[in-house]
């Protein structure tokens, strides 16, 4: 990993990605805590809003993407989004106070956004690489962009909570997309990287194209079918059900909220991911890569298990530190599945084939979100957000344990 961002391009783009990995992760956590506030658990259908646009926007306006070079297509997502969030931050300011229909549209075009800042980052790499070998530490460092977010942005917004108002923190939230921009922009001057096509494609050719290149590839065809149900109940367990199990017991830290308290589980779980991929992307790629990814799935469910199993048997005084411990054991399973599904895919696939094989795991993944957060709430109020998020966690861990019992993960 030393090596990938020694390297001119890539280092320069981790920079980049670093800014605004940071404050999507922590608009992310404002937006939920928010939600959950002023809607309980209905906030769930805000996620539901947004699987719907991605997946909305990957399908209908992927095949124009790949016509258009990859880090100039960065560059202007990243300014979409910070317009978003200079949307919410003005209408926030004139009303007092959150406006419900500016954070719908916010939410709408960060959505579209990143539907289409992976594609074209995941096309991106290849040609930005000097040497194959950099492909899997390049894919781990541009990992820990997220990573880091998950465990600065949240930990930050938790000491800072209490003294500054979270207008003002989606103000440099909106800043920081602006920023990496800006470097983005200039990457795609020095570092030119063509279109993934050159040609005209129709728009049920195009996604008809990601999902034919995946079938071709066994390991690849069954995450694909794996990812739908194991992202919805891992954004439903985290971003809606861990708020209602702080809510509800009524648990603060730091300067007294719960909102920190929920921002020092969420960075509990990024530390995790970090240090997990920090040492996933120095082993480089493995020799057996789905038995790895299926391992992945295996830890991530444990800690959100024990992330329920905390808020059902742990007296009051223990539940945060019950959280915590299960966050921080999910949190070390994300990357052994992220990590090893990018380069495969990568190493695999036809260069113009990527972004469109990006785009189907994201038609999945936004099928799985959609799926189990139309449910989620409903879930979540008969039976509790505890175990609730016991049953998201069950979900993933049995996904991981019956694929590897009948020896599928081989590849």
């Amino acid at each position: 990993m030393l090596r990938a961002v020694r390297d001119p391009a890539i280092g320069r783009l981790w920079a980049a990605l670093a800014l605004s990995a940071l404050a999507d992760q922590s608009f992310t956590v404002v937006l939920s805590w928010v939600a959950v506030g002023a809607f309980g658990a209905a906030a769930g259908y805000l996620a539901v809003l947004q699987g719907a646009i991605a997946m909305a926007v990957v399908m209908g306006l992927g095949h124009l993407a790949d016509r258009v070079a990859p880090l100039r297509l960065m560059g202007v997502t990243l300014l979409l989004r910070a317009a978003a969030l200079g949307a919410v931050v003005a209408a926030w300011m004139w009303a007092g106070q959150p406006v419900g229909w500016v954070l719908v549209l916010a939410v709408v075009v960060l959505a579209a956004g990143m539907a289409l800042f992976r594609p074209a980052l995941q096309g991106a790499l290849p040609g930005l690489a000097r040497e194959p070998t950099l492909l899997a530490p390049a894919n781990a460092l541009l990992d820990t962009t997220d990573r880091i977010a998950r465990l600065l942005g949240p930990g930050l917004l938790g000491l800072v909570a209490g003294l500054v108002p979270l207008a003002a923190v989606v103000g440099l939230e909106m800043a920081a997309f602006v920023a990496a921009a800006v470097v983005v922009a200039g990457l795609a001057r020095r570092f030119p990287v063509a279109p993934a096509l050159a040609e005209r494609e129709g728009m049920t050719t195009a996604v008809a194209r990601g999902f034919a290149a995946v079938r071709r590839h066994r390991l690849l065809f069954l995450l694909l079918i794996m990812t739908a149900p194991m992202n919805g109940a891992w954004y439903a367990a985290m971003f809606l059900g861990t708020p209602l199990i702080i809510e509800a017991a009524g648990l603060r830290a730091g300067g007294g909220s719960g909102l920190a308290a929920f921002g020092l589980v969420f960075a509990t779980y990024g530390g995790a991911n970090l240090a997990a991929t920090l040492v996933v992307g120095n082993l480089g790629q493995p020799r057996r890569p789905g038995v790895v990814i299926l391992l992945g799935y295996v830890v991530l469910g444990a800690g959100i298990v024990g992330m329920g199993m905390a808020a059902l048997l742990l007296p009051p005084d223990w539940l945060l530190p019950g959280l915590i411990a299960g966050a921080a054991l999910s949190g070390a399973g994300a990357p052994m599945m992220d990590v090893p599904t990018a380069t495969l895919r990568q190493t695999v696939l036809a260069r113009a084939d990527i972004p469109a094989a990006v785009r189907a795991f994201m038609v999945v993944n936004q099928l799985g979100l959609l799926g189990v957060l139309a449910v989620a709430p409903m879930l979540f109020e008969r039976v509790g957000p505890a175990l609730g998020v016991a049953l998201c966690g069950g979900v993933i861990t049995l996904q991981g344990v019956w694929t590897l019992a009948r020896g599928r993960g081989r590849g």
